[in-house]
Formats: C-alpha cells, structure tokens, sequence
C-alpha cells in the first residue's frame, strides 16, 4: 500500500475516535442492556449523521464500500507479500514482520477470501489471544477488516486474552462460525520474538489444510483489503460496543472454559485431595496465558493455596521466559519438585495454554507416557469417560504408549501426523475420545485443541482418585507410584526427543533430502548395527473420515524389535529451522524400568546421529533441548 494510503487510514481513524459508538453492559436480563455512563469514554450519539456519513473515497488509493448498515468501509489498495505460507499451527513469524505495512492485514483479508461467505456473513467470531506483545494492536486490525467484511459480531477476550482452549471451548458453546487465536504458542514473546495467527473452524478445529492452502494461495493474488472505518475497542472493560449493525462484546476468557471443566471433571474430589494437609501442588503459569485461569480454578474453585500459583501474572514477553513446559524452560519447576523436601504434584502450561508438563515429586512424566495414564484410567477417574473412551490417536513421532492401551482396552487406534487438526476429523466422526502429541500436548473430544490445564486436572483426578480412601497420615500414592505401576502392566516405551533449534534451514533441508534417499534404498532385513530393519518410510496419512492423503510427514526407521528412529522438522518456530530427532525403545522387563532414559537409549541415539549425519549438515555438536 502506498504511503499516502496508510496516511489516510490513520487519518480516518483520529476523525473517527469521535465517532458515534455505543458502549453497553449486560444487565441481569439476558434482553435488555444498559448503556454506560461515564462521559468522559461516551460520545455524544449522533445517529442520522452516523448513518448519512458520505460514501466517497477516502484518498485517491482507498475507496469506499457502502457495507455494511451504518459502517463506512474502505477498500485499501495491497500488494502480495512472499512468506506467509501457514503452517500446522497457522502463520507465526517475528514480531517486526507482522508489524511491516500490511503484512497482518492481508494475510487476514485473504482469509476471508477463502471461506465461504456463509461462513462468517453476519455471522459471530471468536478473538483470543495468548497476552503477548501486538495482540492488542493485533486484535484492532482482525476486529476492523472483520468488520469489513461483514461479520456480524466478534466475541473478545478481555485486553485480547483467551488460551487456545478456551476459544476452541467459547466457539464451540456459543455455536460461533470461528474464532482467530492470536499467538506463537510456546516461544518467546516481546518486540525482538514471534508472533502468530491462526483460525479455527467451527468445532473449534484448527482449519485443515484445504482452507490454510486457499489463504496461502489468496495471499499470492491479494489486491484489496476491506477495513470497517470505526474507531479502536476498548478491551479493557466487559461489555458490548455497537458500531451499525456490527458489534464487539468483551468477555471474561475464564468463564465459559471454566464451565465445561466443572461438567468433565469431579471438582468435589479433585478439592478433596488438593486440600488436604499432606499434599502439596504446584502450578507454574510461566507468566503466560494459563496465569488468567489458574487463580479461577485452582484457588477459587478447587482450594489450593494462592501461594501454589507460580509465575501467574500473564506478561507480553513472558517475564523474559520461553514458555516451554519442558525440562530446560521450566526450569525453575524442575528445580522445586527436584529439591530437597519438594512438593507432590507439579505442572507447567505453555504460552497459549495449550501444552502442559507433570511432574511428581523427584519424578518426571514423559508426554508420551502421560496420555497413555490418563487414557488407561480415564473411565474410572474422570465422569466425561464413564462409558469409556470411544477411541485412542497419537501423532506419529509420539511413543507407541498409548497404542498399549488400546490394545488391552480393546479401542480402535489411530496414528496421525503432527498436528492437533488431524485429531478433529475422528473426534467429529465419534472415532477418538482421548490423544497426544510427545510435543507435552494431551486433549479428548471435549474441545479440539490440546488442552494444558484440562491435562494437569485430568492427572490431579487420578492421583484423587487413588487416594480418596486414604486418612490423613497414609502414605498417599504418587505421581511416581502411578507411572511406575502403568509399566509394570503395560510395559515401558523408553522415549526421548533431540530438538536443534533454529538450525540453517538449507542444511536441515539437506539432511532431510539424505534420509529420503537413504529410505529409497532401504529394504526390510538391512543391518543397523545391532538392529535390524523391519521398515523405512516418510510417514504418509490418510485420513480414515474424508480420504484426504498427507505424505512427507517424517523420516523414520523401525527395527525388528519395536524401536524406532524418526527425524522432521518442525514449522512452529518463526526463525531457521527446527530439526528434531525421536528415539524410542519397548522395553517389557520390569527390572529395567527404572533406568535412566539416556542410558537406556544410548545405543539408539548413537545410531540415529550416525545415520543421520546430523553434524555434518547443521554444524550442531548438542542439541538445544532434550525430553
């Protein structure tokens, strides 16, 4: 857009400020409203004006569209901008690059260029986001083009905060068509970091690959983009402001979610256990989005303490953290459930809310392993499940711990790519209840998005549920106890995951291109050194609802005893490339379950290194985070 043009708008926004808005509050009838009364925020209403605002163009490169009733709309002249091809967890890039001229707003006005009209024509959307910095000028931008294009109403989260799960819950209750989630998920947040935008459909599902295809390709074609003339929202304060007969109401971003946790879960005896005076709890929010609904739910309605809420202040760069729930970013939890007289239970939730980790006291609980519990003991711990599980899925990379459980429970299986939207499809067919990704994301079919705090709630219920009949003084069953008790029944899957970080993208790519070729050579039966191989592939889905086909998902290689070795990169950074390496081995002997993971795999990570040449393509001598 040229210069004259964002001149203009900014223009039209200063002459707007003064524009008619109404601003209403709900009051104790669901059909009536009362208007706010500070005169200090509310404009004089001037109606007839409003409503006779000259349709004109509004510079010579913004015209006017005469849409929607009582909203001026200018059609702002753009250009196509390279890189904004969206990945599995939509389009995340530095903040810088979201803030150059347009790149945001074309990226969104595409969006809307490749749905169906009747898929937001007057219709209601969700706006959330994770807290971090631009969400707030973020949100002005997504408000006015939806405007522009003619949605009817937009449900906010108060100053833009709403977790993933939370919008995927809110749509999904409120029959809304979509929402967008403005967030980068679990990396750094502030000036310097990334930024991220998503939209999901209406089941709350991330948009598959038909729709993130069509935006990729509208954003290579782009020329106009449609931007309601209104004056900025106040997302300060609950409330609905009407502009014509477009609206924005702000919502409190907790009360909804927290509704449904109430119906998934047995609230009463996850109280009992987190008030008794022999456990203690601890939740590390990482200055991220869960900070908003940890003090709702864990405090307020559950009886911990407010000192079991750590880092519970939602910040824009997450207190200068990476909010990861692993082992090297939460390493301050690690630290506290690693010392000496440590508390029972802790966990971790990521930017957006959407990942978790769980750790006991001295005792770490791999993903991969944590779905799989959850799953073995979710009928009988939590009431969503009392029928039992309709289904059990994993991504592909994720340890085959889950795929025990569904065999000894008898439920249909599914593995898929990376990627919660490929989960939504057998949720919506009633194939799936509850899956995971060893990326610590865990959910079931009661939203569709992994689900950090649904995952801490869902383990705070076994552990509940196992020791409901303990007195006060009984040793009570641990976190460990628990996992421990899984692997003697079902065996255990030594799992571990080598993340490289924003590597050179030409020698990750490279690499990738190797193991291909590699594949293309291999047959069943070729030595590995010590192991044998039964299969090599680059995992390819299809998917069992609609027949859609995903190829190039990730390297792997599967040996004749069940181990295996996989390489992919991963597209949820803004920077290089990440290229991450999984190793996993079954082990049945109880005897050996205790062995550290790293000793137990060394053989296998040895081995995949070689193979790999991995150092020879990324330069890294270590990897920047092991799991």
């Amino acid at each position: 857009m040229a210069s004259s043009s964002s001149s203009s708008l900014r223009l039209n926004n200063l002459l707007l400020s003064s524009s008619p808005t109404l601003k209403f509050k709900p009051s104790l009838s669901s059909s009536s409203f009362s208007l706010l009364s500070s005169p200090s925020k509310l404009p004089l209403i001037r109606t007839s004006h409003w409503h006779s605002f000259p349709v004109k163009a509004a510079s010579p490169s913004s015209t006017a569209i005469a849409e929607p009733e009582g909203i001026k709309i200018n059609s702002v002249p753009t250009k196509p901008i390279e890189g904004q091809k969206t990945g599995t967890s939509g389009l995340r890039k530095k903040v810088k690059v979201f803030k150059e001229e347009n790149y945001l707003a074309n990226w969104i006005q595409a969006l809307f260029n490749s749905l169906p009209p009747e898929d937001y024509k007057n219709g209601l959307l969700v706006l959330g986001g994770d807290g971090r910095y631009f969400n707030k000028e973020a949100s002005q931008i997504i408000i006015k083009i939806a405007a522009g294009n003619g949605v009817g109403k937009i449900l906010v989260g108060k100053d833009g905060i709403m977790s993933t799960p939370a919008v995927s819950a809110v749509i999904r209750k409120q029959k809304a068509n979509g929402g967008f989630i403005m967030s980068a998920s679990h990396n750094p947040g502030g000036p310097e970091y990334d930024w991220g935008i998503k939209f999901n459909y209406s089941s709350g599902q991330p948009a598959p690959e038909s729709i993130t295809d069509k935006i990729y390709g509208n954003t290579l074609s782009i020329s106009e983009i449609k931007m309601a003339d209104i004056p900025d929202v106040d997302l300060s304060s609950l409330g609905v402001t009407q502009y014509g007969n477009f609206s924005v109401e702000v919502v409190d971003p907790v009360s909804d979610y927290l509704e449904l946790m109430e119906n998934v879960f047995d609230f009463p005896l996850i109280k009992s256990l987190l008030t008794r005076p022999d456990f203690r709890f601890i939740f590390d929010a990482m200055h991220a989005v869960t900070g908003a609904y940890a003090k709702p739910i864990f405090v307020d309605k559950l009886g911990a303490g407010l000192d079991s809420i750590s880092n519970g202040v939602p910040l824009e760069d997450f207190g200068h953290g990476h909010p990861d729930p692993n082992l090297t970013y939460a390493k301050d939890l690690v630290n506290i459930m690693y010392g000496e007289n440590g508390p029972d239970f802790g966990a971790a939730s990521d930017g957006d809310g959407d990942r978790n980790m769980i750790l006991g006291k001295g005792f770490f609980v791999t993903p991969s392993d944590s779905v799989a519990i959850i799953a073995a003991n979710a009928q009988e711990a939590i009431p969503y499940f009392k029928s039992g599980p309709k289904g059990l899925a994993r991504s592909m990379p994720t340890s085959g711990a889950l795929d025990c459980v569904a065999e000894k429970l008898k439920l249909p299986f599914f593995e898929v790519p990376t990627g919660w939207k490929f989960f939504g499809n057998l949720m919506d067919a009633g194939k799936l209840s509850v899956c995971g990704e060893e990326s610590f994301g865990t959910g079931s079919d009661h939203i569709r998005e992994k689900d950090g705090i649904w995952a801490v709630l869902a383990w705070l219920s076994i552990i509940a549920q196992r020791n409901k009949d303990k007195k006060p003084g009984e040793k009570l069953l641990s976190v460990a106890d628990v996992v421990k008790a899984h692997w003697a029944t079902y065996g255990r899957n030594f799992f571990s995951r080598y993340d490289y970080e924003e590597c050179q993208s030409e020698g990750a790519n490279k690499m990738v291109e190797y193991l291909r070729d590699l594949i293309s050579k291999s047959k069943a039966g070729d030595k590995y050194g010590s192991y044998t191989l039964q299969f090599a592939d680059d995992f390819t889905y299809t998917d069992p609802v609609d027949g859609s086909v995903v190829t190039k998902q990730g390297v792997r290689f599967v040996f004749t005893d069940g181990s295996r070795i996989i390489f992919r990169l991963s597209g949820t950074g803004s920077a290089g490339a990440t290229v991450r390496m999984y190793i996993e081995q079954f082990e049945p002997d109880v005897s050996k379950h205790e062995m550290d993971a790293q000793i137990a795999l060394k053989p296998l990570i040895d081995l995949a290194l070689s193979v790999s040449k991995l150092k020879d393509f990324t330069g890294r001598e270590k990897p920047t985070v092991i799991t």
